[in-house]
């Protein structure tokens, strides 16, 4: 099963087991530039082109969950074969040093033990 259909899975139990407030969260790199061209074909020109990178930090958990009386819990999404990377595991040590519930989950029942714990 991929990650995202995982994820879906995990934020609808979250839900009907009202075990808090949950969050999906984008990390990503765009693209921008001096100026952007809309062409006929739907496609675009970028002139003197440039990435930035958007959202949270890099490494930052796919779902961030605000348990009742204001726990923050941080569940990084992986598949079966999926492994975190190092931003990952290094953002899921630091949640954890100060305290909050973080880690990684393969399934909906993982999810659910985590923010149990």
């Amino acid at each position: 099963m991929q990650e995202h259909s995982i994820q879906n899975q995990i934020r609808i139990a979250i839900s009907e087991n009202r075990l808090g407030a949950c969050f999906r969260v984008n990390v990503g790199q765009a693209w921008t530039g001096e100026r952007i061209e809309r062409n006929s074909d739907g496609s675009i020109t970028i002139y003197k082109p440039r990435p930035f990178k958007s959202g949270l930090p890099e490494g930052f958990s796919d779902l961030f969950v605000i348990s009742p009386g204001g726990f923050a819990s941080f569940l990084e999404v992986k598949s079966e074969k999926g492994r975190p990377t190092k931003q990952q595991v290094n953002f899921l040590e630091q949640m954890q040093n100060l305290g909050a519930r973080a880690g990684m989950v393969r399934s909906v029942s993982d999810a659910l033990n985590l923010l149990r714990s």
